[in-house]
């Protein structure tokens, strides 16, 4: 009732060549709403059919990759990541043509805080209106930073903002293994939440150079690429705000500098206190860093899931090392990690009970693990949900570990992962 729905249109620099115009090919924003707690979230449809952005196509969504966006965003939000949410997956009975051939359509309503993206400031920047990105970005003040209406330069602090908020978020993602995929600037939001599930997957093996998506055949967007990626997305969207933070453009651009130069000390901030919970760090100790990267370190090239490592970790700081160092091939490195490990934790009150139970509450046992996920999605192709329903309900409980869901903390078996690729939805 009382809905304008309307296709929103945005720019984007896409594996970094700039795009002027792209815009919601098959999406639709249906309107807004308050919920019960007073948020305003945006409804919008995915896959619903052609917009003036569709560039050719047809706009419709085939199942499995709107299922797997249904899928990945509610793992995410059981993790405690900001994430966009999906209220419902629908089919529509008809067959929507793509590469594999002709596949069963669907349509996603999704909820987020809003849709708004770096594309969307580099829209309006690109077309040189300089009247409407103000418009906008006193619109994006009021809705996620009305704290700054007061302020002196309320778009200076924007950058701010939105920076911190992604600093946050990719220091998250990458606590879990997550790899996006396509971080476009038109798939970062200002908002801060996770959108846009395309070619995304969780690692299994840690290996900071790993990659899934099929289009990205650079590595632009791999798992230790993401931090320097949102930097670069940030930078962008300090490019579009430089006519409204000062007339003068380069003293504009010494405003905004220190913030893109600073974004790299923030990630780590964050992704320091994310490190400290997942290995039972009470405090703040200088070498803690080094000892974060360098467990990190022991991983890289034995083979060693990354999920299960920080999980069996806990087991260690029981005086139960054995299930971690049956992860490795070689365990010397990690043995002399360990005795480095137990001196810091011993110098916390903690006992080791209460210390195992904390690591547990934020190292997940389950993750969607690329194997289960491609099964429940063919399944669903062939109309059996039954695989789906059963993923999603260990995934909406990932910190609990239930021996008879043992087979989904498992990763792929070595001739199944290798070359495993994600493929865009379009």
């Amino acid at each position: 009732e009382g809905a304008t729905p309307l296709a929103q249109a945005y720019a984007g620099h896409q594996f970094g060549g700039f795009s002027p115009q792209l815009g919601d090919g098959r999406a639709l924003l249906l309107g807004e709403v308050l919920d019960r707690a007073g948020q305003r979230r945006d409804i919008a449809f995915k896959g619903s059919g052609r917009t003036p952005f569709s560039r050719g196509g047809d706009g419709k969504a085939a199942l499995g990759p709107i299922l797997r966006e249904y899928l990945m965003g509610e793992a995410m939000h059981a993790l405690g990541i900001p994430t966009t949410r999906a209220l419902a997956v629908v089919s529509t009975g008809e067959r929507v043509r793509r590469d594999s051939g002709a596949l069963p359509g669907a349509v996603l309503t999704r909820v987020a805080a809003s849709h708004i993206r770096v594309g969307t400031f580099q829209f309006f920047a690109a077309n040189q209106d300089h009247a409407l990105l103000r418009r906008l970005a006193d619109h994006v003040i009021k809705r996620h930073d009305p704290s700054l209406l007061g302020l002196p330069n309320p778009y200076l602090g924007l950058l701010k903002a939105v920076s911190e908020r992604q600093a946050a978020l990719i220091a998250r993602w990458m606590g879990v293994g997550f790899i996006h995929g396509v971080m476009n600037t038109d798939n970062m939001t200002l908002s801060g939440e996770t959108i846009d599930y395309g070619p995304c997957a969780f690692m299994d093996h840690y290996d900071p150079a790993t990659v899934f998506s099929s289009i990205d055949r650079n590595g632009r967007y791999a798992y230790a690429q993401q931090p320097l990626i949102a930097r670069w997305n940030l930078a962008r969207l300090a490019e579009t705000l430089l006519p409204l933070i000062h007339d003068d453009p380069q003293t504009a651009v010494d405003w905004v500098m220190p913030v893109i130069d600073g974004f790299p000390a923030r990630y780590e901030h964050y992704w320091l206190v994310e490190m400290r919970a997942k290995l039972g760090l009470e405090g703040e100790e200088s070498g803690d860093l080094a000892l974060a990267q360098d467990f990190l370190g022991t991983m890289q090239g034995q083979g060693v899931d990354f999920t299960q490592a920080f999980r069996a970790l806990a087991l260690a700081a029981q005086g139960q090392p054995e299930r971690l160092q049956a992860l490795y091939a070689d365990a010397s490195g990690l043995n002399a990690w360990l005795a480095r490990w137990q001196e810091r934790v011993g110098r916390s009150a903690a006992p080791p009970l209460a210390r195992a139970q904390a690591m547990n509450a934020v190292n997940p046992v389950y993750i969607p693990r690329n194997h289960w996920v491609e099964e429940a999605l063919e399944a669903a192709g062939q109309g059996d949900l039954a695989p789906f329903e059963k993923l999603l309900a260990v995934l909406q409980h990932p910190f609990t570990e239930r021996p008879e869901l043992k087979r989904y903390a498992q990763p792929a078996p070595p001739e199944v992962a290798a070359g495993y690729r994600t493929f865009c939805g379009t």
